[in-house]
């Protein structure tokens, strides 16, 4: 079998023929909960480990096609819950990097495509919403609105059973609102929602709120994480990096004066590791982690390529460090109290593409980050 050839780029591109949809938006549904959509982790987890927190994290597992893609990095991510030598080990909850449901988040393919792949996974499962979660058949003869099952299995008022749930018996979460922060005693994890289009979109009143809660939660002590489902950079040919993203968080970060520890992403369904070095020499990894089962993965643009300049100075300090775009996979990630501050490790597993076989996940690259 031949191997495929390492690809050498080190920047991340822009797509020269995307087309930019901004007039797909669609207005956000009303939060469940109050400002400032908070959620303290103890109210799912009671009595959870103050010292050491461990999580799995993937994003784009939602398929029509092929869906043994999806299943397999469902089990994989089952087996470390139930494997795990120590509690300490053990994964807590997952949280998804949007899209779990394709192709426009129907209450109709939440069974097929979420709580039945699920069925056995063990521990709580928080969201944010991908594009195709937000998207809307216009053909549909129910006409829900934008995220409506995505509302009610992530966002409801109670934890409780769901009819779309069938007979897995998992419930749903209690997410205070489509855009929210996860509280934990490590680490404040911000999840954004940036809508359908296909370089995504932040509304003023959201961003104004992503810009409070930055001033807000980086007094505290701990890791300060923030998830956003449209890769801000990524070297792929399918999306590449989407400037909206990199221009909301760039205005934010500098309205808040405040830089985040670490930033996750999906949309792109590939896993890609990027290191921005910021003014004053912070450098802020930038995770993508896209390929959770989507049938199709999507590939690295050759160095040169015309269609997918990486010369523009908004690229610049960022740097490729890993990547992987042929095979499926998820991460797991750790944050650990020390004497000299938080730790925070990441790990990133691999199944094969071409095997549907449970063949086993394989360790595919791993990164520490110190947070003093």
């Amino acid at each position: 079998m031949s191997v495929k050839k390492r690809n050498p780029r080190i920047r991340p591109v822009f797509k020269v023929s995307a087309i930019d949809d901004q007039e797909k938006f669609k207005p956000l549904p009303p939060p469940s909960g109050s400002p400032p959509y908070r959620l303290n982790i103890e109210r799912v987890l009671p009595g959870i480990d103050q010292n050491k927190l461990v999580f799995h994290m993937v994003g784009d597992t939602g398929s029509l096609r092929l869906p043994g893609f999806q299943r397999l990095v469902a089990n994989e991510m089952t087996l470390q819950y139930q494997n795990a030598i120590t509690d300490a080990d053990r994964p807590q909850f997952l949280f998804h990097l949007g899209d779990v449901v394709y192709n426009f988040g129907q209450a109709s393919q939440y069974y097929d495509q979420f709580f039945s792949p699920y069925k056995n996974y063990p521990a709580p499962i928080f969201a944010i919403p991908g594009n195709h979660d937000a998207d809307v058949d216009p053909l549909d003869p129910e006409k829900p609105q934008s995220l409506d099952a995505f509302r009610a299995v992530f966002c409801n008022t109670e934890v409780k059973s769901i009819d779309l749930a069938g007979d897995t018996n998992r419930k749903t979460n209690i997410q205070p609102n489509i855009y929210w922060t996860l509280r934990t005693p490590l680490a404040d994890i911000i999840g954004l929602c940036s809508n359908v289009p296909k370089f995504g979109t932040v509304t003023e009143e959201q961003k104004d709120w992503f810009i409070n809660e930055l001033k807000t939660l980086s007094a505290g002590k701990k890791a300060l994480i923030v998830c956003i489902h449209h890769s801000p950079y990524s070297a792929d040919i399918n999306h590449g990096s989407s400037l909206h993203m990199q221009r909301l968080l760039d205005e934010a970060f500098s309205a808040a004066n405040v830089l985040p520890d670490i930033v996750f992403s999906g949309h792109v369904h590939n896993y890609q590791r990027f290191n921005k070095t910021y003014p004053g020499g912070k450098v802020v990894p930038f995770i993508v982690a896209g390929a959770g089962g989507y049938s199709d993965l999507h590939e690295l643009a050759e160095p040169n390529d015309p269609q997918f300049p990486d010369e523009s100075s908004l690229l610049n300090d960022v740097e490729l460090k890993n990547y992987c775009d042929e095979a499926h996979g998820f991460l797991k990630i750790k944050l650990s109290k020390e004497k000299e501050g938080i730790v925070l490790s990441g790990e990133y597993y691999t199944i094969p593409h071409t095997d549907l076989s449970n063949t086993g996940a394989t360790l595919y690259d791993s990164f520490t980050v110190s947070i003093n």
